[in-house]
């Protein structure tokens, strides 16, 4: 199959999330299976306009909004001959029924809905929410790819039939530990996320607060980059003013092998987004035996197994985050259990083994 790949970022992108991991995971085993692979995104500061990782050839032009825009002219003027579109959404789609008649498939992670509250203010959420409902009306008919049951059902209830769509859970592209490794001396909190609004950094933060009344010696660490201005404002305004600035880091944006090496050192990930597709850094915490403390929301409940591999709270709440993660590290039976079952889980989840699927799924769609 020729492949044509429509998102906003790509893995280098030094914004990037666990979508572009999905993408690219998938897409590089594609592509060593003999399918040639393009992965039309935008331009970020020192990325080459073309290269390929992996054998997937990745081309970049304008901003994160230009490439929406240019999607149209590359693939009807680029000279290739595409059998098949993903069309990844992030909030708006490439809008493809318009110009592409070849299948398409739409790769989209949640509705985001309320996020859209989250990320902007008065009057562009509420015109987000209704240009998401408009494209959905859309794509009636297209065939939809996402990874969890929640998002499943709530495009069955925008009018997506269960027909056409296919679920195919998210591994993580660490190989599982053998066994549990040595923690760091002083208990470690982790966060891990794109530094905005939505990820719920501050209710993370505020649960550490809880968390450290406790455990007086605790330290929180913050991986992800984000606006300037808002890291600025945790730092300043969240971080400082709580008398937290020793024990809170906020390492950035890190590689692969950094991000693991300290998700392996700490105790538990905290995530407190508002919503997520799945949680794709809940599985890589799980392969270092480190369980996650989560709230009780779309896609982080399905990649967090309650009381087995991490814990859902009861109410989405810093305070109750917190007293979870209290009670769980009291309770040392009970967390090396949680550590055990974290190891087996990530173990259990194969790439190759979804690739099976997702390339299963984009045959039927060419033939």
């Amino acid at each position: 199959m020729n492949i044509l790949i429509l998102n906003w970022k790509d893995i280098k992108n030094p914004t990037s999330g666990g979508a572009e991991i999905v993408t690219f995971e998938h897409a590089k085993r594609w592509a060593k299976k003999g399918h040639n692979v393009t992965w039309l995104v935008s331009a970020f500061k020192n990325g080459k306009e073309s290269e390929v990782i992996e054998g997937v050839t990745i081309k970049r032009f304008g901003n994160i909004y230009g490439v929406y825009l240019y999607a149209p002219f590359f693939y009807l003027f680029s000279g290739q001959k595409f059998e098949l579109v993903i069309d990844e959404v992030h909030g708006i789609p490439f809008f493809t029924p318009l110009y592409i008649r070849k299948p398409v498939v739409v790769l989209i992670h949640e509705i985001a809905n309320e996020i859209w509250d989250y990320m902007y203010s008065f009057p562009f959420n509420y015109l987000g929410k209704f240009l998401e409902r408009v494209y959905l009306r859309l794509y009636r008919g297209r065939m939809f790819w996402t990874a969890s049951s929640y998002t499943t059902n709530e495009l069955i209830k925008n009018g997506i039939s269960k027909k056409n769509i296919i679920a195919i859970p998210c591994p993580s592209n660490a190989v599982a530990l053998d066994k549990i490794p040595r923690k760091n001396k002083n208990i470690t909190i982790v966060s891990v996320s794109r530094i905005v609004k939505m990820k719920g950094i501050e209710d993370v933060i505020d649960a550490f607060g809880f968390l450290k009344k406790e455990i007086d010696n605790a330290k929180l660490i913050i991986i992800g980059d984000g606006e300037k201005s808002y890291v600025n404002f945790l730092k300043k305004e969240k971080v400082k003013k709580a008398g937290l600035g020793r024990s809170v880091e906020f390492v950035g944006f890190v590689d692969e092998d950094k991000k693991l090496d300290i998700l392996k050192r700490s105790h538990l990930l905290f995530h407190a987004s508002v919503k997520e597709g799945w949680g794709i850094v809940v599985i890589e915490a799980a392969s270092r035996a480190t369980p996650s403390i989560v709230y009780n929301v779309p896609g982080l409940t399905e990649s967090v197994k309650n009381d087995v591999t991490g814990i859902v709270v009861l109410e989405n709440r810093p305070d109750i985050m917190a007293d979870a993660a209290i009670k769980l590290l009291k309770n040392k039976k009970k967390y090396e259990k949680l550590q055990l079952n974290a190891l087996k889980y990530a173990k259990e989840l194969n790439w190759d083994n979804c690739v099976v699927d997702s390339l299963g799924f984009l045959n039927k769609l060419v033939k």
